[in-house]
C-alpha cells in the first residue's frame, strides 16, 4: 500500500479553516479509499441526536504510481480533486472542476439547499430575523471557499483517572447560532471547553467556558430554584472570593519575590497564609481533602435542577437533576469578536454525558451532550502537544 504510505500523515481529526466557522474532518481508511468525512451537529435543538456526516474528498489506494483524488462536494457525485500535504500537521484541498457544485436553480436554489441540510428546515419555519441574518451570512461566507480548504491537525483531549468526566467532544447548544461542537478538556484544578465549531461572535478555536473545580456551587434550596436573583447572588459572591484569592495570590508573590529564599528544607514562612483567610461563601462549597476534580467524584443520587425563571434555553428538554455544581466563566463577545470579555457563569454537571452551562449575564443556558462516534489517529503524542495544539488553534482567530 505504497499510496497509504504516502498519504499517512492526513488520517486523524482535523479542524478547516472556515474564518469564525471552523469544522471537524475525520480521515479514515475505508476499503480501497482514504475518505475525509466532515462532522456536523444534529439539527438545533436536538443536542442528544448523533451527529451527522457528509464526505468532502476521496484518495483511491489502487493506482499504483499517482492516486486520483476526488472532491465529493456538491450533489453531481465525484469530480477531480487535488490534496497537497503542506506539512506534517497540515494539508490542503483543491477543487479542479467547481462547476459540479453549481445548481440548476442558480443561488437559491442552493440556499434552500443548504438550509434544509444544515439546519433541517426552511427560511420560512424561522422567524426570528437576527437568526435569518446569521444563517444567510453564514452560507455566503462558507460556500465561498468551494471545498477548497486548509486543514490543521487536532487531537482527543488526554484523559486522567481523576478527571471529573471522560473528556472529549460535546454538542452544545449556542442560542441563535444553532448547535456547536466544543472539546472539553482537564487541566489540574480547571476544566476548559474549545469550540471546533464557531461564529462570527465567538470564533472556533476559542476557550468557551472555562470551570474552577476548586470552587463548588451549592443550588438554591428547592423553592428559590426558579429564582435568578438567588442564584446569581450566591455565584456573584463565588466569584468575589475567587478575585480576593487571586489577589492574596498576587500580593503573595509579589513579597515572595522581594523577600531572601530561606535556606534549604526550611518552609517559606508565608505557606501556612497561603489559604482563604475568610470563611466560604453562602452556597459555595470547598472540597474535602484532595485538590482539584480529584477530591470532586460525582454523586449518583443527584439533586433537583430547574432552570431559573427568565433564563433562556433552546432546549427546554433538559435533565431535571444534577450531580454537582462548580463556578465558571463563559466567553462574550460583540459580532467580530469584538470587546470579547470573560463573564461568571455556573457549570452543572448532569451525568457522565452531558452538562450545562448557565450565562449569567446573557441569562441565557447552554446543553452540550457527548459525541459518541469513533475517532481513531486522534490521540495527541502527549500532553505536551495536547497544550500546543489548543494554543495554536487559539492564535488563529484571536
Amino acid at each position: 500500500m505504497e499510496l497509504l504510505h504516502r498519504y499517512r500523515h492526513i488520517l486523524g481529526l482535523w479542524q478547516p479553516d472556515i474564518g469564525p466557522y471552523g469544522g471537524l474532518l475525520n480521515v479514515v481508511v475505508d476499503g480501497l479509499f482514504i475518505i475525509g468525512w466532515m462532522y456536523l451537529p444534529p439539527h438545533d435543538p436536538h443536542v442528544d441526536d448523533p451527529m451527522r456526516f457528509k464526505p468532502l474528498f476521496r484518495i483511491h489506494l489502487m493506482e499504483r504510481k499517482s492516486a486520483t483524488v476526488e472532491c465529493m462536494y456538491g450533489h453531481k457525485g465525484p469530480h477531480h480533486g487535488h490534496i497537497q500535504i503542506v506539512k506534517k500537521d497540515e494539508f490542503s484541498t483543491k477543487c479542479n472542476q467547481t462547476d459540479h457544485h453549481r445548481m440548476s436553480g442558480g443561488r437559491q436554489e442552493e440556499f434552500r439547499t443548504w438550509l434544509r441540510e444544515e439546519w433541517g428546515r426552511t427560511l420560512e419555519d424561522i422567524f426570528h430575523e437576527h437568526m435569518q441574518e446569521l444563517i444567510l451570512m453564514k452560507f455566503i461566507y462558507t460556500s465561498q471557499y468551494d471545498n477548497c480548504l486548509t486543514y490543521r491537525r487536532i487531537y482527543l483531549p488526554p484523559s486522567h483517572p481523576d478527571d471529573l468526566i471522560k473528556p472529549g467532544l460535546f454538542k452544545g447548544t449556542y442560542g441563535s447560532h444553532g448547535l456547536e461542537i466544543v472539546m472539553l478538556s482537564f487541566h489540574g484544578r480547571r476544566a476548559r471547553g474549545t469550540k471546533i465549531t464557531g461564529d462570527p461572535n465567538i470564533p472556533a478555536g476559542q476557550q468557551t467556558v472555562e470551570v474552577d473545580l476548586r470552587h463548588r456551587i451549592q443550588l438554591p434550596e428547592a423553592e428559590n430554584l426558579h429564582n435568578f436573583n438567588e442564584l446569581s447572588r450566591v455565584v456573584l459572591e463565588v466569584r468575589e472570593q475567587v478575585r480576593q484569592e487571586q489577589q492574596r495570590q498576587q500580593e503573595g508573590a509579589q513579597e515572595d519575590s522581594q523577600d531572601p529564599a530561606p535556606p534549604a528544607g526550611e518552609p517559606p514562612a508565608k505557606e501556612a497564609a497561603a489559604g482563604p483567610a475568610e470563611g466560604p461563601a453562602e452556597g459555595h462549597q470547598e472540597p474535602e481533602g484532595g485538590s482539584g476534580a480529584a477530591a470532586q467524584q460525582p454523586t449518583e443520587s443527584g439533586q433537583p435542577f430547574v432552570l431559573p425563571v427568565g433564563v433562556s434555553s433552546r432546549n427546554e428538554d433538559y435533565p431535571r437533576a444534577c450531580r454537582m455544581c462548580f463556578y465558571g466563566t463563559g466567553l462574550i463577545a460583540g459580532h467580530g469578536f469584538t470587546s470579547p470579555e470573560r463573564t461568571p457563569g455556573v457549570f452543572i454537571l448532569f451525568d457522565d454525558d452531558r452538562f450545562g452551562f448557565i450565562w449569567l449575564e446573557l441569562k441565557s443556558f447552554s446543553l452540550y451532550s457527548r459525541v459518541k462516534a469513533t475517532f481513531q489517529n486522534a490521540d495527541a503524542p502527549s500532553p505536551q502537544a495536547f497544550d500546543e495544539m489548543l494554543k495554536n488553534i487559539q492564535s488563529l482567530t484571536s
